[in-house]
């Protein structure tokens, strides 16, 4: 029952998007601690791929637990792959766009800055989320209104 609970609804999308999150989150701090390294190019995880193969996951489950219920399998990406625990592999391959200077480096702190606190705003989305769904669980167990 327990299992079953915890793989229903929206908890096991929202949980891949929490973890992607958070690497997410390594790697752009990792960008902005190297921003003066001579040669250094960041590097960034493509939300929009994982997005599609989150989608296509969440689509499968629907149509074949005939509902909201079961396994959540995410196909892998060029930079994403899910491990046999369920944890989230990455592998920065998507460059950042940002603008070359002399010393080689190819940063732009307002990007970095933006990217951040975009991808903080989406970690904490989720996990208000995440938060209101065990809520409501509790309150299910708890049998209260």
């Amino acid at each position: 029952m327990i299992v079953d609970l915890a793989n229903s609804g929206s908890l096991p999308v929202l949980e891949k998007m929490l973890q992607f999150a958070g690497a997410r989150q390594k790697v752009l701090a990792h960008n902005i601690a190297n921003m003066e390294t001579p040669d250094f190019q960041p590097m960034d995880l493509s939300t929009r791929d994982f997005q599609h193969a989150l989608a296509a996951a969440a689509e499968d489950r629907r149509q074949c637990g005939g509902g909201q219920r079961g396994e959540l399998n995410i196909a892998d990406t060029d930079e994403v792959h899910v491990a046999a625990n369920g944890a989230l592999e990455v592998t920065p391959q998507t460059p950042s766009g940002n603008i070359l200077y002399h010393d080689r480096n190819n940063r732009d702190l307002e990007r970095m800055m933006q990217d951040l606190a975009e991808n903080a705003l989406t970690y904490r989305a989720t996990a208000d989320f995440i938060r209101r769904e065990h809520e409501l669980l509790r309150s299910a167990i708890a049998q209260r209104p």
